[in-house]
């Protein structure tokens, strides 16, 4: 059963109302005297699911283990401002839900407020990086994805001046910029990444100015991390190829898309619930990689050259049988798992200016 509350249904409740590991994935498929006979899961979203961007990939996966699981209800709640993202997480908790998931970075310190004063409710938290007993965290290893992004960039650009239209200054957003921009370097050392930020994680006009700009500039592949597919459109309207994230864009990047870096949430969402039925659910952090599956590629775009596919796919191998670290060539090279997950806060070299303060 699936629940959608709109924006206008948030607000209105609203006036009413450590160790990388596998978070929540212990639960086997054999039934248990003590199996939950239902389980009932809710997802919070910081934009509407309609964008193709990351509320969108989220809610694919939500789709997929609603429509798997036949003892599973699920609901979610669009367009959360993180300011009111504690209101609308006591809501579900009032409502008996099992298990909560905040999907934005935004959502960490709010959740983390609600779970300790509900440690009978489970709650789990995308991007961030505080736990608790009852609240676990889980993110994926996407900058292999945008090194692979990268590689293909570095390979189709004349100009060797790459474009990236960027989120917030944060180290996931910065995570990515700085892999995306070792994967060109690898087969193409003069490329450099010019990067424009908007602050905004979906704001279609702002992302769209901000890829003219970079166009302006005389970058001739766009990349990005935002939730719309709006520097995609930018480029195929400058007919120059693009990347894009979260979802597959090809339908917006006509004959010069490449490819996007996109996510399979369904990988950690299966497990995962199927441990809070199994009562064997234990917070800790998940963050997986290519090899996984929860991240990926999107299909190649129509005109992508074979040599770019075969060398990506060189490189993906490598990544995925732990012959190739996207960071062992960089400046990050002897950092620990901590500080590439929550740490990085500086360019690596190729990438132009400074990350904003």
């Amino acid at each position: 059963m699936d629940t959608n509350a709109t924006r206008r249904d948030a607000i209105k409740a609203i006036g009413t109302v450590g160790t990388v590991g596998l978070a929540g994935c212990t639960g086997g498929d054999n039934a248990t005297q003590d199996q939950r006979k239902s389980v009932k899961a809710a997802w919070l979203y910081i934009s509407e699911v309609g964008d193709l961007g990351w509320s969108w990939a989220h809610d694919q996966g939500r789709k997929t283990v609603a429509k798997k699981y036949d003892w599973l209800d699920t609901a979610y709640s669009e367009a959360v401002n993180p300011a009111n993202s504690r209101r609308v997480i006591e809501q579900y908790t009032r409502q008996g839900y099992d298990i909560i998931f905040g999907t934005t970075f935004e959502y960490m310190d709010p959740m983390l407020q609600v779970a300790k004063q509900n440690p009978d409710t489970l709650y789990e938290h995308c991007s961030g990086y505080k736990t608790a007993e009852n609240m676990g965290r889980y993110f994926g290893r996407m900058y292999q994805a945008r090194f692979l992004a990268g590689v293909a960039a570095g390979l189709v650009t004349e100009a060797n001046q790459l474009g990236y239209v960027a989120a917030f200054p944060i180290p996931e957003v910065v995570r990515g910029i700085n892999a995306f921009t070792l994967g060109a370097r690898s087969v193409n050392d003069k490329v450099t990444t010019k990067v424009r930020w908007t602050n905004t994680w979906f704001d279609p006009p702002k992302e769209k100015e901000a890829a003219q700009t970079l166009i302006d500039a005389g970058v001739d592949v766009m990349a990005q991390h935002q939730d719309s597919p709006a520097a995609v459109k930018a480029a195929n309207s400058a007919n120059i190829w693009a990347t894009g994230y979260d979802a597959p864009m090809d339908k917006f990047g006509g004959d010069n898309y490449l490819t996007s870096p996109i996510w399979h949430w369904d990988v950690f969402y299966e497990p995962t619930l199927k441990s809070v039925r199994n009562r064997s659910w234990k917070s800790d952090f998940y963050w997986k990689g290519l090899k996984s599956g929860l991240v990926d590629l999107s299909d190649w775009g129509p005109s992508v050259p074979k040599d770019v596919k075969n060398t990506v796919s060189k490189k993906r191998s490598a990544i995925e049988k732990g012959n190739l670290d996207v960071w062992a060539n960089s400046k990050f090279a002897d950092k620990n798992e901590t500080f590439i997950f929550q740490k990085m806060s500086s360019y690596v070299e190729g990438v132009e200016g400074k990350v904003p303060k």
